[in-house]
């Protein structure tokens, strides 16, 4: 059995799988999440053909993923004493309502029920899980980029239904990172 001999090649021949990048190519962030829970609400699919076109409920919750480059004055991300808006919207929307679809076709029915004072009605273009954390992502973002001069941002919203479900929106709002002067 012969033996085969392992040479190195020169430094300057070898190839490297990762790029030399330097610190100003590399991304990073300071990340945290707030998640909001307890609040009880229905609604129904009515396109749908098994039993979410039924009326059912469950008690929502979110979790908002916040990030920073830097960090404010007092070591935070977000501050989370500061999202009592935020905790405002989702208590307004989803406390004890029921949502339904604007284009549900028993949506008179609806109406005619709050009117009458049987339910607390809240119209969306969609209710469901998905739609509902991008909702609340388009909430938090607004609220953010408004203070700290948009220094922090919402990147991710879990909207929750139950223990087992859960569906998300994920994006960078197209404002973060444009209000940064550039770096000299």
């Amino acid at each position: 059995m012969l033996a085969r001999a392992i040479v190195p090649l020169p430094r300057s021949s070898r190839k490297t799988c990762r790029p030399n990048l330097g610190p100003e190519a590399m991304t990073a962030a300071f990340t945290c999440s707030k998640t909001f829970s307890g609040f009880p609400c229905c609604h129904r699919q009515w396109r749908h053909s098994g039993h979410c076109s039924f009326v059912h409920g469950y008690s929502r919750s979110f979790t908002v993923w916040f990030q920073a480059d830097q960090l404010d004055q007092h070591g935070f991300v977000v501050d989370f004493s500061s999202l009592g808006e935020l905790r405002q919207q989702l208590a307004q929307q989803f406390d004890h309502t029921f949502l339904a679809n604007d284009d549900d076709p028993l949506l008179p029915t609806w109406q005619q029920l709050h009117e009458q004072g049987a339910l607390d009605l809240r119209v969306m273009a969609n209710v469901g899980m998905e739609s509902s954390a991008q909702l609340v992502w388009n909430w938090a973002n607004a609220l953010l980029q408004t203070r700290d001069d948009g220094r922090a941002c919402c990147f991710k919203v879990e909207a929750r239904e139950n223990e087992k479900n859960a569906a998300s929106y994920e994006a960078v709002p197209r404002w973060y990172g444009a209000l940064e002067s550039p770096k000299p």
